[in-house]
């Protein structure tokens, strides 16, 4: 099997502050990665920074993920400080529990922003440098992408619009030696449980994730999956294991079409002349 050795490996983080972002950063440092931290709070970011023992181990950076030449700027900044980027993980997201009748449509719009166009936004910054080092893009999902809540449109939406656009872009970048994969926790404490678990709707709609479908699983579950993913340079991680096969259904067919419909060098084809035409414009 695949081991994408860690060691040495330049990898950005957005997001990098949240629970989940930290505590990945945390485990990455101890398998000998270097870090860019890259997230909205300047200050936490410091912080964090500081705790990886200087800045050839770690470095932070300010980003807002709505804007890509944040994003395009910090990329930049962050590849010049080490000499490259090798994998990029688009971790930053929100959510709030509101149902469409009643949710404010600029609410919508911010959580398909961050969730779904900043990943987009994440992924574009950091390809130039990964394809330098034929390195590993990854975004975390969530099995909301597969498992549709109420209250959650705009959430389910933009974890599922992630997959997809995970599974379309893998196809663009093969040629390229780049990896793409998606990951797809169920429900995990973070600071973003707590708000939840804080919600009367949302302690209604999952039962306080106490057991059952919506059982929380542990934080080191999630950084564990997520290394090993990025080891493997997988396509998919789903967490726990023993949902793969609720993740795996909605695709089923998937990798069959690809393969019947898409000829890499028909892809290859494609995006130059989609450069081509763009140059003409």
């Amino acid at each position: 099997m695949l081991h994408y050795d860690l060691t040495g490996r330049v990898v950005a983080i957005t997001g990098a502050t949240g629970g989940l972002g930290s505590a990945l950063a945390r485990e990455l440092s101890a398998r000998g990665a270097r870090l860019a931290l890259l997230d909205l709070d300047e200050a936490a970011i410091s912080r964090l920074a500081q705790g990886f023992g200087g800045e050839q181990q770690a470095k932070g950076w300010r980003v807002d993920v709505r804007s890509y030449e944040h994003l395009q700027a910090a990329m930049g900044a962050a590849a010049a400080h080490f000499g490259r980027i090798d994998v990029v993980i688009a971790n930053a997201g929100i959510d709030e529990v509101s149902p469409m009748a009643t949710m404010n449509p600029d609410a919508f719009e911010r959580v398909i922003d961050i969730n779904l166009s900043g990943v987009w936004r994440t992924l574009k910054a950091g390809l130039p440098h990964v394809a330098r080092q034929r390195g590993y893009l990854m975004a975390i999902s969530s099995m909301a992408a597969f498992v549709h809540s109420p209250l959650q449109a705009h959430y389910t939406a933009s974890k599922a619009g992630v997959w997809a656009m995970c599974d379309s872009v893998r196809l663009e970048v093969k040629h390229l030696g780049v990896g793409v994969g998606s990951v797809h926790p169920t429900f995990f404490r973070t600071p973003l449980m707590e708000q939840i678990h804080a919600d009367a709707a949302g302690v209604k709609l999952w039962g306080g994730n106490k057991g059952g479908l919506w059982r929380m699983i542990s934080r080191d579950e999630v950084v564990d999956g997520v290394i090993r993913g990025i080891e493997r340079r997988s396509d998919m991680v789903v967490l726990p294991a023993q949902n793969t096969l609720i993740a795996k259904a909605p695709g089923l067919f998937r990798k069959m079409a690809e393969r019947l419909g898409f000829k890499s060098a028909d892809i290859v084809e494609a995006i130059a002349l989609a450069e081509r035409e763009l140059t003409l414009t």
